[in-house]
């Protein structure tokens, strides 16, 4: 038998340029070996998203849908949006947003331009999400993607202060503090009390509650799609609760739809935050939930039209008749 004695390596003086080469292949090693530990650093200190948490509520996964057919969940597949969570007879609390800024939203969903926002920003909020999701049961990938289709991720340039284009609405999470009374804000923002507040996270303010400050705000966003329905899957009942938060109108349809469709990408392919919207899954979403509440909204539409058009043609005749007795 053949071992490893029998075959000794050649003496150094025999091959004066083999300790040359063992030394560049020793270098070579040495270089792999601190790329390889900077790299597992690197990785180690990657910001996660709280999906990785084992105390956040499950994340549904949905096959993949196609255009025309519903993004089914368990349980869920069928159900019709214009009942879900109102058979108690509990009505949806609503952020009645003025017409310029539902028309000027409407065409910001419609041309989304990608903003890029780094990740260890995001990284920031994910016990915010993890904490709200935890308490009002809701799915803390439906908090997210509020969040990134209000402020993108609160980068937009007035998320800390003031208020909207249109006057009505402010903060990370975009609450209405003009409508009411009581305002959106004013039924939701003590939702903080709820939760113990974060050491730290990205923008603390001194007084609560405010709509300026990150944590009040996702807290008040959970009580509220909560309250709308809202549960830990992502079916009709987070459909409902995402219109309800835009509220009842034609851009609401479109607002549920992106925010839905986002959600249900990311519990597929994972936590992306520049990844753009999936327009197949915004269509399978609309063709499930909002298609039937928007042709609900159209025929109401055209039946005011209708009974407009109607009152003005009796009163066109009733002056014709009017003026044809005056001048009998």
């Amino acid at each position: 038998m053949t071992g490893i004695a029998d075959h000794p390596s050649p003496p150094a003086q025999e091959n004066p340029g083999r300790p040359r080469r063992w030394r560049r292949l020793g270098l070579g090693v040495g270089l792999l070996a601190v790329g390889a530990l900077v790299l597992g650093l690197a990785l180690a200190h990657r910001p996660r998203p709280p999906a990785a948490s084992a105390a956040l509520p499950p994340v549904i996964e949905l096959g993949a849908p196609t255009p025309g057919v519903a993004p089914a969940a368990a349980g869920e597949a069928g159900t019709a949006p214009a009942t879900a969570g109102r058979s108690a007879g509990r009505a949806a609390i609503v952020a009645v947003r003025p017409r310029a800024e539902q028309r000027r939203d409407l065409a910001r969903f419609h041309r989304r331009s990608p903003t890029h926002v780094p990740a260890r920003w995001v990284a920031g909020f994910y016990p915010l999400y993890d904490l709200a999701a935890r308490t009002f049961a809701v799915n803390w990938l439906l908090l997210a993607s509020i969040h990134q289709q209000e402020t993108s991720f609160s980068t937009a340039a007035d998320t800390y202060h003031g208020l909207n284009f249109a006057g009505c609405c402010g903060g990370p999470m975009q609450f209405n503090v003009t409508n009411g009374p009581p305002t959106t804000w004013a039924l939701v923002g003590d939702a903080y009390r709820l939760a113990a507040r974060p050491s730290g996270y990205p923008h603390p303010t001194r007084a609560h509650p405010s709509i300026y400050d990150d944590f009040d705000a996702v807290m008040a966003a959970g009580r509220l799609l909560s309250a709308d329905g809202a549960g830990t899957a992502l079916d009709v009942g987070a459909w409902e609760a995402a219109y309800s938060y835009y509220g009842h109108d034609v851009t609401g349809v479109t607002y549920a739809d992106q925010v839905l469709a986002r959600a249900i990408s990311w519990s597929q392919g994972g936590f992306c935050i520049n990844c753009p919207l999936d327009q197949a899954m915004v269509d399978a979403v609309h063709a499930a939930y909002g298609a039937p509440v928007l042709a609900e909204l159209e025929a109401e539409a055209a039946a005011k039209r209708a009974a407009a058009a109607a009152k003005r043609a009796a009163a066109a005749a009733a002056k014709r008749a009017a003026a044809r007795a005056r001048a009998g």
